[in-house]
């Protein structure tokens, strides 16, 4: 007599899911409007497809360019289609290669299950203790443009003086923290309002410029600063704070552009920093990428973010929003600004399947 050990089938998936969509182009700001729910198939899945369950998803400030009909490094999303976001799933059926209880990023967008070309999927392995969110920010995209932002545009080197907008902010503390506890430099981070400059000056250690206060960041740098002339300008902002800091460049200082924030809720494009010129007579550059242009070296810078993290030196903070539905409360509290490190959704629970050591 022979036997045969079978596995436990899996649970049965729903016939029926939630996903959310592009229902009207905003001109300005998001509204109410924006975004709508509905309920559609399971989506159907082909022979080179693996089809993943929705776990986190991240809340980035370069959404709402994806919503802008401007030509842009991405097309935009389409009237009526889901909203594109970048997440973390779990494999739920298999493809060619991915097996069931993977873990994968890709973009998954606002919908709770997505059937995606396993070329479109990287399987991840979450370090032990962490929940897969962290995929998403200091382990991910997140950490991975703070890394080669500030490394490798920057250029920064060991003692230079960094100021940082948005700094409060997923991208905006690792760059603090990179630049004070990795590279023995000195840090200025620029946030809106006094918890979120407390947050920079008693959590993370730097010094902090509150823009929202009477002083304003003009003059907030200037008495942070003192006669100190900045080397590397990480920018998220744009705006009057780009400007701001354009005037106190050193010579040879880098701006590195990651983002312009404040400009991309307006209805017209911003205009460019008045005092441009001062690139000329510092010998300075400003640029800006794209973090595809390092993604042979993302392992690497991997490996880099998880020792300086076991060593103490780079430390994350999360704002979670729970539920798909309230995907769209989340880009709301980012361009708002009320968030402090890592807007995420968490969509469902899972993600306990595949581990590493940190």
């Amino acid at each position: 007599m022979r036997f045969w050990r079978t596995s436990p089938p899996p649970p049965p998936l729903p016939p029926t899911i939630l996903e959310l969509y592009l229902a009207h182009r905003p001109d300005a700001a998001l509204e109410p409007s924006t975004f709508a729910s509905r309920r559609v198939a399971l989506p159907a899945q082909t022979p080179t497809q693996a089809l993943v369950k929705t776990l986190y998803l991240s809340c980035d400030p370069a959404m709402r360019v994806w919503l802008s009909p401007a030509r842009s490094y991405m097309p935009p999303v389409p009237e009526g289609a889901r909203m594109r976001a970048f997440g973390v799933g779990e494999v739920v059926r298999p493809g060619p290669a991915l097996r069931v209880g993977d873990l994968v990023e890709g973009m998954l967008g606002w919908g709770e299950y997505a059937a995606l070309e396993e070329d479109k999927l990287k399987r991840v392995a979450v370090p032990r203790g962490l929940p897969p969110s962290v995929m998403l920010g200091v382990l991910g995209i997140t950490g991975l443009t703070a890394y080669f932002g500030l490394l490798q545009v920057g250029a920064l080197k060991r003692g230079e003086t960094v100021v940082v907008s948005a700094a409060a902010g997923a991208t905006g503390s690792v760059v603090c923290q990179i630049a004070k506890n990795v590279y023995g430099c000195r840090v200025v981070g620029i946030a809106g309002g006094t918890v979120k400059c407390r947050y920079l000056e008693d959590v993370l250690g730097v010094a902090a410029v509150d823009y929202k206060s009477e002083e304003g960041v003009d003059a907030g740098l200037k008495r942070v600063l003192g006669k100190s002339r900045i080397d590397v300008y990480f920018d998220n902002v744009g705006g009057k704070t780009l400007e701001a800091a354009l005037r106190r460049i050193a010579q040879g200082a880098r701006i590195v552009v990651c983002g312009a924030i404040s400009g991309y809720n307006k209805k017209e494009l911003q205009p460019g920093p008045y005092n441009y010129v001062n690139l000329i007579s510092y010998g300075a550059t400003m640029r800006g990428f794209l973090l595809r242009e390092f993604e042979k070296e993302f392992d690497r810078a991997k490996a880099d973010l998880s020792r300086w993290i076991r060593e103490g030196k780079v430390d994350f903070r999360e704002d979670v929003v729970n539920g798909l539905e309230n995907a769209p409360e989340g880009m709301k509290r980012l361009f708002e600004g009320k968030n402090i490190g890592k807007v995420v959704i968490r969509v469902a629970e899972g993600g306990t399947g595949v581990q590493a050591k940190l």
